[in-house]
């Protein structure tokens, strides 16, 4: 046998390879998506907020969830300098809140939403009548190409009532789920 390294279990890198947004976007649209608003407050104690279909659950032990949020979004940067954000989970009636935070810069509106939490400096935005708000501190920030990962260590959260159902996203709209679980075989 000769000193040579073995080629068995090496792989070539793979070659870049340019894909246009609009087909990487469709692709991706296959995947259902539940919708979040992402919220925390300015340094001035404005509520600030986006909607984020790109978010997960990372770790149990530690709680930790992911969001990832564009790099240009002013919700980021006020995430970055407070270190602290909520995740709130929408249920299927909270079509409107996904749309006026999917708005971009200072575009969304806060007068109608009802929420409460940013008063006390501690806590971020909740919205009333999520399915989940998951409150968190910055735990770590992790580049991402055109978007920002960020990590957060949840310390609080709260869940919505049984009766309510998830707001999701598949192929670029909005859906609905049947409401009934699969059965296991």
């Amino acid at each position: 046998m000769s000193g040579a390294p073995s080629q068995a279990g090496r792989r070539d890198a793979p070659r870049a390879r340019s894909i246009p947004a609009e087909q990487l976007r469709h692709a991706l649209g296959h995947f259902t998506t539940g919708v979040t608003v992402v919220t925390t407050t300015s340094s001035e104690g404005e509520p600030v907020g986006t909607t984020a279909s790109a978010v997960s659950a990372l770790s149990l032990d530690p709680p930790l969830v992911l969001v990832c949020l564009a790099r240009s979004s002013e919700t980021l940067a006020e995430i970055t300098d407070r270190g602290r954000f909520a995740v709130n989970v929408l249920s299927d009636g909270q079509r409107h809140l996904s749309d006026n935070f999917a708005r971009r810069g200072d575009g969304a509106v806060w007068g109608d939403v009802v929420h409460r939490g940013a008063d006390d400096g501690l806590t971020s935005p909740r919205l009333e009548g999520a399915l989940a708000v998951l409150d968190c501190e910055l735990a770590e920030r992790v580049e991402g190409g055109d978007h920002e990962i960020v990590v957060g260590r949840i310390h609080e959260l709260e869940v919505g009532g049984d009766e309510l159902r998830p707001l999701v996203h598949f192929r670029g709209a909005y859906a609905a789920l049947s409401g009934e679980p699969l059965e296991g075989r």
